[in-house]
């Protein structure tokens, strides 16, 4: 898979070391000559160029790109990016950081994002999830599918503890996709029973949340 991603930044060489190990071929884009240097990233092409100017994704070969990451720190700079990657050049995923939650907002299909990541509201989600035990925890939105990745720790007092996953009829557009339980990540059988501690993902429609809260733990 081609990646490109606008920003060679911090974020942006992280995000390219991962997709790297995983076999991808990744470009990195950006216009500050000490960030965009040829071997930044082992195994990363590397561009000097603003990636807001078309010129600039014409040489990046944005037609031929199955994924383009705004991952600058500038919100401004990733809406424009992820604007001409969707429209200009129809790449199939555009996936675009989010630096400040008050311009979360704009960052959706109008604007060619299919999937914002917004740091602050993912660290406090994490922080979220760390310390409760019984309530539904928002951990992660795909703006485009219009679900939400959710999780919740099962408390002593949980109504489904000691039951079966098959047992249970979970609410609409819901589904259970892991099991956390200690060191141990769980695939989901309909055999499985669930225990006191156990870290529930699921991927719902944000409609239906309060239904699953109720299900797993109190309104």
């Amino acid at each position: 898979m081609k990646v490109v991603i606008a920003g060679a930044g911090k974020v942006g060489r992280a995000i390219a070391r991962e997709l790297i190990a995983n076999h991808h071929d990744v470009l990195l884009v950006d216009r500050d000559p000490q960030l965009a240097v040829p071997g930044v990233v082992q195994g990363a092409s590397v561009l000097l160029a603003d990636a807001c100017e078309v010129s600039s994704l014409d040489q990046a070969d944005l037609p031929n790109c199955q994924v383009v990451v705004a991952a600058t720190g500038d919100d401004k700079v990733n809406l424009v990016v992820s604007l001409l990657a969707k429209t200009e050049y129809g790449v199939p995923r555009v996936v675009a950081r989010v630096n400040h939650p008050k311009n979360e907002w704009m960052f959706d299909e109008s604007w060619g994002v299919d999937v914002a990541v917004s740091t602050p509201r993912m660290l406090s989600a994490l922080v979220e999830e760390a310390v409760t035990v019984g309530d539904l925890v928002r951990l992660f939105s795909f703006r485009q599918g219009n679900a939400n990745l959710v999780e919740m720790t099962l408390a002593s007092d949980s109504p489904v503890v000691g039951q079966r996953v098959g047992d249970q009829a979970w609410p609409p557009d819901t589904a259970l996709v892991a099991i956390v339980r200690g060191p141990r990540v769980i695939t989901p059988s309909a055999d499985e029973p669930l225990d006191v501690g156990d870290e529930l993902l699921f991927v719902a429609a944000p409609e239906h949340e309060y239904e699953l809260q109720v299900m797993l733990g109190h309104a």
